[in-house]
């Protein structure tokens, strides 16, 4: 990948591959052009990746048919110690000989490396869009989730690789079961407990955003291949909290003083570019802008929730995880949305899908990660 044209044929090649996809939803070229790029992105200060076309027929008349990318993440590695190294952004035609040279040549670089395993695929971080896509392929992803055709996880498997974890994806409406009704309710009338939205003003935003982190990651830390955030990622993700949400759509839930529970609701904004053909230009920001401030998407994204580590596993931990996730839910439907996704869950966390269910979570879509041991 060294000039401009390989770079287009890059971003442009899914636009070939689900061309024919009702339910594929067409990235916005820009902000993929800018999430590749190695000054814009905070994830490559501790990363680094390379990149393969696939072409097919030869000089002028030759086509891309597949991409990938091999990367490694230096965080990764000093928190699991794994030698694992990721491939991810895969897309190709229905070749399996396409796929193998493809996998192959992330091996071989990884391998290169000093890398001892290959998973993915990862696009390009667990923070980013994670797994395959391997069942609920009618339906469009929601924002920051990935599609994929049916053929490619057949085609990875044929090429030596075998899954190492699954990922869901949560349908829930709005209206909240009983018995989760009931566990709020008795918590809201307890005196140790504050459920509130994020202050967004100039003087408390920084802290909050802070704050929020630092429950994520220490929610997270115990999950299958956590990398927490550095300083620069949590940055970029005030901007876009800052750009997208309302008070209403992050909650957190403080019990004894201390902030213990969050909750963000992303607007899906797959709602609103999906008819943009991947463009902003020349009339498709003026869209974008007054679809995503004025009109309001009416579905909605819940890509973080998080308790503490110390009250998890605990009655009062549970309760905190419905309460953030009914604040928030509240806010949405109450205010135009239709739909939502919770999303993503590993499969073999038990604890958090038994709490989802009980919200009336629908497990709909489901993602796979894979590895190759090098």
């Amino acid at each position: 990948m060294r000039t401009r044209a390989q770079w287009r044929d890059f971003h442009h090649l899914p636009f070939h591959i689900y061309r024919d996809d009702p339910n594929w939803v067409p990235p916005l070229l820009l902000e993929r052009k800018l999430h590749f790029s190695t000054r814009h992105n905070p994830y490559f200060q501790h990363a680094k990746a390379a990149y393969w076309l696939a072409y097919d027929g030869a000089h002028d008349r030759k086509r891309p048919v597949g991409r990938i990318s091999a990367q490694i993440d230096r965080l990764h590695l000093e928190t699991h110690g794994d030698g694992a190294g990721q491939f991810g952004f895969i897309e190709a035609i229905d070749d399996a000989d396409i796929f193998a040279a493809l996998l192959r040549a992330g091996e071989d670089w990884l391998r290169g490396e000093g890398m001892t395993r290959a998973v993915g695929p990862i696009s390009f971080s667990l923070w980013d869009q994670p797994g395959l896509l391997v069942e609920g392929f009618d339906t469009p992803p929601y924002v920051m989730m990935g599609h994929a055709r049916p053929y490619f996880a057949p085609h990875i498997e044929a090429a030596g690789f075998a899954p190492i974890q699954d990922l869901l994806a949560y349908r829930y409406n709005a209206a909240l079961p009983p018995i989760a009704l009931r566990i709020v309710e008795r918590l809201k009338k307890r005196d140790d407990v504050v459920v509130r939205p994020i202050r967004m003003d100039k003087a408390h935003f920084e802290s909050e955003v802070a704050l929020l982190l630092e429950i994520l990651n220490d929610a997270w830390s115990g999950n299958w291949g956590f990398v927490p955030m550095t300083k620069a990622e949590i940055a970029d993700l005030a901007g876009l909290l800052k750009l997208l949400l309302r008070p209403g759509d992050v909650a957190i839930a403080e019990y004894r003083g201390q902030a213990a529970a969050m909750a963000v609701c992303f607007p899906n904004l797959h709602e609103a570019i999906r008819d943009m053909d991947g463009r902003l230009l020349p009339f498709n920001w003026a869209k974008l802008l007054w679809r995503m401030k004025v009109r309001r998407p009416k579905s909605g994204r819940m890509p973080l929730m998080g308790v503490r580590r110390e009250l998890q596993n605990t009655p009062m931990g549970a309760a905190l995880a419905l309460a953030v996730i009914q604040a928030t839910r509240d806010f949405n439907f109450s205010n135009g949305v239709e739909a939502s996704e919770l999303s993503w869950i590993l499969d073999g966390n038990e604890r958090v899908k038994h709490i989802i269910e009980l919200v009336g979570g629908m497990p709909y879509k489901r993602y796979r990660i894979y590895q190759k041991l090098l």
